[in-house]
């Protein structure tokens, strides 16, 4: 095995004679190879886009007028079954009287096909169930009609005011729920290999001081040429509504903690395209140049892949050791 007497060779040979230790004059300091557990982490930019599966359009069957508008204002927050507006409609007021109608005919004579028919029709309106149970216990008709909120949510788009008319197939709100948001993040091609393992995500807004986690991503199968990236998608939980399509986000994606053998940088130096580190030797004041491999953890870090194992102490400051000794017995 090939040592370095570095520090004994460069000593004048009056230092020699006074016979003092390497650490002692010269301070050379050591580190011990560590295993530690981590996880790497990257940073991205994104924003916040309503969930498409809480999008809810309230488009009648019917066409009518509307008497009475409750969501009458952009925004609103509705709950659900909440009346949105009252309408008078010619083809429901019709479908309602033959139902009526039916029911009284089939008291005095057994007709259920007739009373089924009736009724299928207001299903297939989609008028809501309450009403139509009224029409049996009152077996009154009345002319309004209520169209109600099919969800909670806010109100993004109404197409329609207090007298206005509209048609079957007209879609008179728009209502979006807010419980749970998509962010939407761009990413280069080269960080995808990078998000098939990354699985936790830290999310951070300007708007408050929370910081949002999830696991839940979804990487879109479609690469915008112009900018060469592609969009991810991640979930996250919004009961407090404190989130809102717009916001500007802050992602920090992390995989998995895994456990490294790891050595600052300092304790590394890099010869000739290849790395090397001053292991120490049997004696005092012997160190032995070893390669390693190594790919680095973060800008103060590397990570031992192969040369060293758990333990081994080495000099701290490698680039002190081979200006002082291994260049000039050409080691290298």
């Amino acid at each position: 095995m090939k040592h370095l007497q570095l520090l004994l060779l460069l000593l004048p040979l009056t230092v020699l004679a006074k016979e003092a230790s390497v650490e002692q004059l010269f301070s050379v300091q050591t580190v011990k190879v560590q295993k530690i557990k981590t996880s790497h982490s990257k940073k991205h930019y994104g924003f916040v886009k309503a969930n498409e599966a809480r999008v809810y359009d309230v488009t009648p069957r019917f066409g009518g007028f509307v008497e009475k508008l409750y969501a009458n204002k952009i925004y609103k927050y509705v709950k659900k079954g909440e009346p949105l507006a009252v309408v008078y409609s010619p083809e429901v007021y019709k479908a309602k009287e033959d139902y009526v109608n039916s029911y009284n005919y089939t008291k005095k004579r057994q007709n259920r096909a007739m009373l089924t028919s009736a009724k299928l029709k207001l299903v297939l309106l989609k008028i809501a169930p309450n009403e139509v149970s009224q029409l049996i216990k009152t077996r009154k008709v009345s002319q309004n009609t209520i169209v109600y909120a099919p969800q909670s949510g806010y109100i993004f788009m109404k197409n329609i005011n207090e007298g206005s008319a509209f048609s079957a197939k007209t879609n008179l709100f728009q209502i979006v729920n807010l419980d749970d948001v998509w962010v939407e993040v761009k990413v280069f091609e080269d960080d995808v290999k990078w998000l098939k393992d990354a699985n936790n995500f830290h999310v951070r807004f300007k708007t408050t001081d929370k910081t949002y986690k999830t696991h839940s991503k979804f990487l879109y199968p479609n690469l915008s040429p112009q900018e060469a990236t592609l969009t991810m998608r991640l979930t996250l939980k919004n009961e407090e509504h404190t989130l809102f399509p717009g916001m500007y986000a802050n992602v920090i994606s992390k995989d998995e903690a895994k456990e490294y053998l790891t050595l600052p940088q300092s304790a590394v130096i890099l010869k000739e395209g290849k790395y090397y580190v001053f292991i120490v030797g049997e004696f005092k004041g012997e160190y032995e140049p070893i390669e390693v491999d190594v790919k680095p953890l973060d800008n103060k870090t590397y990570i031992i892949t192969s040369g060293l194992k758990e333990g081994d102490e080495v000099v701290n400051n490698a680039l002190f050791m081979m200006d002082s000794d291994a260049q000039i017995n050409g080691l290298y």
